[in-house]
């Protein structure tokens, strides 16, 4: 059984439907608007739709590649009613995040095999890092997981305080060292106690300053480089952490933290405190990097892992 497979597929649905009502609501009541009564899809239609997903945060790159895709599509299938159109555009976004690597998951195990299987979580301050961790530990032991947090972001007291609560919360055990420690040693000490309870999965926070500051994106190199002398595969999971409401910063965001480590996946978080919901799709276009994970409130089960299928599908439905 994969770890997520105890959630209500049920109640994820509901509570991804309630946390895209704000994208939706505008997404959605503008496609229709620009839709309606319409049996050709000439510029002005285009035009709206373009208008439509940029609004979202699409993004203009991918959103020119959808609007692209729709026109190929129009010309070979023809266009003949409001609803044939949404359908069209439905399968294209759908088509775009499938090409993108971006899987249709329902559940699964997150360790691949790996034990313990370790997870390097990076991102700026303020984009729910330290309580998509929180979250995250708090599903994984649900599930019969053994977990161990690393407070290694040392440069900030609250940060160490924030994950201490959230590990006291889901009563898991962390290990943490006082302001200003060296990040790296307490990544080590982590991987090194892990090694000596058995734990099944290890989660390292890490420093959430400037995506801009080269220094920490060297820190954050120096911290997988340690992790390795520990476990040579480590880390196997680089998680970065994305605020969807943020829009296009996320993207920028993105960009930074990829120059300096190798991100293996992106969770976004606060998709239901926003309209933006659509940089989802030009996240998942533009850097070909799975989106695991989404936060769709701020309830401690509202962690959910990425369904593209269910995304699409709520992301349309009214």
């Amino acid at each position: 059984m994969g770890i997520f497979d105890f959630f209500s597929k049920k109640e994820n649905k509901e509570d991804l439907d309630k946390g895209l009502e704000k994208t939706k609501d505008s997404f959605f009541s503008k496609l229709a608007k620009a839709i309606a009564g319409k049996t050709a899809a000439d510029d002005d239609l285009l035009d709206q739709v373009e208008e439509a997903l940029m609004t979202a945060d699409v993004g203009l790159e991918t959103t020119v590649k959808i609007i692209e895709r729709i026109e190929k599509r129009v010309e070979r299938d023809k266009f003949v009613s409001d609803k044939h159109f949404m359908s069209l555009l439905k399968d294209e976004i759908q088509n775009l995040l499938l090409e993108n690597k971006t899987e249709d998951l329902l559940s699964f195990d997150i360790s691949n095999g790996k034990v313990p299987y370790i997870i390097m979580v990076v991102g700026v301050n303020g984009v729910g890092k330290t309580t998509t961790i929180g979250k995250l530990s708090y599903q994984l032991k649900l599930a019969g997981k053994n977990v161990l947090l690393g407070a290694a972001d040392t440069f900030r007291a609250a940060a160490i305080d924030q994950l201490d609560i959230w590990a006291k919360r889901v009563d898991v055990p962390i290990i943490k060292k006082q302001m200003g420690a060296d990040p790296a040693s307490v990544a080590f000490d982590t991987l090194e106690a892990a090694k000596a309870r058995g734990n099944d999965v290890v989660i390292i926070d890490t420093a959430g300053r400037l995506h801009n500051k080269l220094g920490l994106m060297n820190e954050l190199t120096k911290v997988k480089n340690v992790m390795k002398k520990v476990y040579p595969d480590a880390p196997h999971e680089v998680l970065l952490v994305l605020d969807a409401s943020t829009g296009q910063n996320a993207i920028i965001q993105a960009r930074e933290f990829m120059k300096a480590t190798e991100v293996t996946a992106i969770t976004l978080t606060k998709l239901d405190g926003t309209a933006k919901g659509g940089v989802v799709l030009g996240i998942s276009d533009l850097f070909k990097i799975p989106i695991k994970f989404i936060g769709v409130g701020e309830g401690i089960d509202k962690l959910q892992v990425f369904n593209r299928k269910e995304f699409v599908d709520s992301l349309f439905s009214n």
